[in-house]
């Protein structure tokens, strides 16, 4: 067939390319580097791309790459987007091979895109074998898509599955280093991105304060809300090379979070949504959803619902991964803290999940025999509660005061120092499921009657945080790693004048449960699972602000399957 017309990108999303414009934003690098010491010369993760790097490619037609995702032992759906001027249908094939050179291709096919699905393709490639690598590519005319790697899951027994579980991508905070590293390794069997994979803020939204400096600055430049400006911010986030190549080197499990529609979103509605200036709330998720679906390479569980995102993901004997949506299916809306001291957190019957989705998850570990159950989720399952006074204002005062009371003999101890150790302990993050406890302990006590080993995943903190899963009675069962984020600032940012040893270590003495802490640098997580334990890695990248930067092992920690061995410790 011919080949089309390529577009150019859109001029407003381009913005000014003149020189007196590059001039100023390297003047403003040069500086910000310089003065923190960074070195401007020499590549930690490359120009944009990483030592992974991207794939080459002929043409111009595939300028968002190529993505796979929701992998099975026999079948991963393939995605590309084509970049076109005219409007209309389009004709494309595909092939997937079990090698580079695609001299063994093993299925092939046609597909059709157009503009009723942003020139969005996904195709779910069957007839494939179990624990194999395969290579993809897609054809337009003369003009061949970048290949992509993939891999389909394992059945039977397997000795091992390694997991890399990121969140939070935020294009205006940084530089997305913690893709470029994921695309440097060939040991991870899956890459998971447990929400927030873009973020719907204007151009002076949340942490964009450098975002033109780092010529990363939010197009639309406006806040999201309608479906092309979902549509178009995604394309935004996918000129991101690192980005890029991370979806091209391995399988992709994504689930949203609040951000990929608008910030501490419930099922209905958002703290960041105003019905009265920006219409309908349901229309604006039915805007972000379409668009999530349309960008990301989900296999969607049920086609007439769009909302239901939920799905299983067995890996043989030894794992299954059950991916939840704690957003926007079944979430009541999050509770104040002065809502909380009332009690309005404790009613039975206050959803995250919503029944029909816990009742899923419930009959899904049941039925897997599988050594760890794994939830890919999007907030923090344990319990994170804190001394009152500390969670109604953390400041170097309220920590500084609590941990000299912890730290103090008792016999010495002032009346207020007692007076500050007896006092309540709340959550500090209540849009977590800290503010859900009756729908916690609902999952816990599934895992716990059915003799499970439970690890949850987590994101949206933007820390790094390692802690036991426990109930209601203290009763261990399992554990929970938390990653950081891909470039959304934590802790560093909102409590810059307490240094991160000392409320990292704050929290240490303030949580039971937890047993790591990382409040102040982006990364991912490692989660290696074997049948004698399950062992996460927290990787650190020591900034996103340059694509100079290191990395290193932030912690590792395991824990060991049995009811009696749920226990983090030192790996």
């Amino acid at each position: 067939m011919a080949s089309p017309q390529i577009t150019h990108p859109d001029p407003d999303e381009a913005r000014s390319g003149s020189s007196r414009r590059n001039f100023i934003r390297g003047a403003i690098l040069y500086a910000m580097f310089v003065g923190a010491g960074v070195s401007t010369t020499g590549c930690g993760g490359g120009g944009g791309g990483g030592g992974g790097g991207p794939p080459s490619d002929n043409s111009d037609a595939f300028q968002h790459g190529v993505a796979s995702g929701d992998p099975l032992a026999d079948r991963v759906i393939l995605w590309t987007r084509v970049t076109v001027a005219s409007p209309g249908a389009l004709n494309l094939k595909w092939e997937v091979a079990s090698d580079a050179n695609f001299g063994a291709i093993v299925a092939r096919g046609d597909a059709t895109t157009g503009p009723d699905r942003d020139y969005t393709v996904k195709i779910d490639a069957t007839g494939l074998q179990p624990a194999s690598t395969y290579f993809y590519r897609f054809v337009l005319g003369a003009q061949v898509s970048p290949t992509g790697r993939t891999r389909t899951l394992p059945i039977g027994n397997v000795a091992q599955v390694r997991l890399a579980a990121l969140s939070c991508s935020n294009f205006p905070a940084g530089y997305f280093n913690v893709c470029a590293e994921v695309a440097k390794r060939d040991d991870i069997d899956v890459a998971l991105h447990l929400g927030d994979y873009i973020y719907e803020y204007g151009l002076i939204g949340f942490a964009s304060q450098l975002a033109f400096a780092i010529d990363r600055e939010s197009q639309p430049p406006h806040e999201i809300l309608t479906l092309d400006d979902y549509r178009r911010r995604h394309a935004q986030y996918r000129s991101d090379v690192d980005l890029r190549a991370m979806h091209a080197k391995v399988p992709v499990i994504a689930i949203w979070d609040d951000h990929d529609l608008a910030d501490n979103a419930w099922s209905g509605g958002a703290a960041n949504h105003d019905e009265g200036s920006e219409g309908s709330f349901v229309a604006r998720r039915a805007a972000a959803v379409q668009a999530y679906h349309e960008w990301l390479p989900t296999r969607r569980p049920d086609p007439a619902d769009p909302l239901k995102i939920y799905r299983s993901f067995d890996f043989g004997n030894l794992a299954s991964l059950h991916m939840l949506d704690t957003r926007l299916i079944g979430r009541d809306q999050q509770v104040t803290l002065d809502q909380y001291l009332s009690g309005l957190a404790d009613g039975p019957t206050r959803q995250l999940l919503g029944t029909t989705q816990l009742e899923w998850l419930s009959a899904r570990m049941a039925a897997s025999s599988a050594t760890w159950q794994v939830l890919g989720q999007q907030v923090l399952m344990s319990r994170m509660h804190v001394p009152l006074s500390v969670a109604s204002s953390i400041s170097p005062q309220t920590l500084a005061e609590y941990t000299l009371a912890l730290s103090t003999p008792e016999p010495v101890r002032s009346d207020s120092q007692r007076a500050l150790l007896a006092q309540r302990r709340v959550p500090y993050n209540l849009d977590a499921w800290d503010g859900y406890p009756a729908a916690r302990e609902a999952v816990l006590a599934a895992a716990r009657s059915q003799s499970k080993n439970l690890v949850s995943l987590a994101g949206d903190t933007h820390n790094m945080w390692g802690a036991n899963l426990t109930d209601a009675s203290g009763q261990r069962v399992g554990v929970e790693f938390a990653t950081s984020s891909v470039s959304s600032p934590g802790f560093e940012t909102r409590l810059p004048l307490i240094s991160n040893t000392l409320l990292a270590d704050a929290f240490l003495k303030m949580v039971t449960d937890l047993r790591f802490a990382e409040t102040s640098k982006r990364g991912y997580l490692v989660l290696t699972l074997t049948p004698a334990e399950a062992r996460g890695d927290w990787i650190e990248v020591d900034t996103v602000l340059s694509h100079s930067y290191a990395t290193r092992i932030a912690a590792s920690l395991r824990a060991l399957p049995g009811p009696t061995n749920l226990d983090l410790v030192q790996a």
